[in-house]
């Protein structure tokens, strides 16, 4: 399979980038792109992060979700310390192709390192800026015995 090469998006006119064939991901000043992780079934969000560069053609080289880690500053493939992979379905990019969003089928229960399906499991309650609600009570699994966290 070929590598994938990402040419600048300032070489490329605005047309060729919003309505053309070629793949032109836009990164930010920091080398990232935005990446909106659903479920390939449900279309449920479960979960948003960064891709670098290499993340991104990890992703498509190995059809494994991979992300870049801002905190850890390096890249992390979705499940590769709790079991729960993430396989990519489609890779779908938006019309500036500064964001995309990752289809993926979850291998095991939940995406979220704390246990829960999705990484939004709250909600700010009844508009109230100071205040969270709880909309998904019940997690997929027990973050302590994935993560050894005892």
């Amino acid at each position: 399979m070929k590598k994938p090469e990402f040419e600048p998006p300032e070489n490329k006119s605005r047309k060729e980038i919003e309505l053309g064939k070629e793949f032109i991901p836009s990164f930010n000043s920091q080398g990232l792109l935005p990446c909106i992780t659903v479920d390939a079934e449900s279309k449920e969000v479960l979960m948003f992060a960064w891709m670098s560069p290499d993340a991104l053609k990890q992703t498509i080289e190995t059809g494994k979700a991979t992300y870049y880690s801002r905190s850890r500053g390096k890249l992390w493939v979705k499940g590769e310390s709790s079991g729960r992979e993430q396989q990519v379905e489609q890779i779908l990019v938006d019309c500036d192709q500064d964001v995309v969003q990752l289809r993926v089928r979850v291998q095991g229960e939940g995406t979220c390192h704390n246990g829960y399906r999705s990484c939004f499991y709250r909600a700010v309650k009844n508009n109230d800026k100071n205040e969270l609600e709880y909309i998904i009570s019940d997690r997929s699994f027990d973050p302590e015995k994935v993560y050894n966290k005892s």
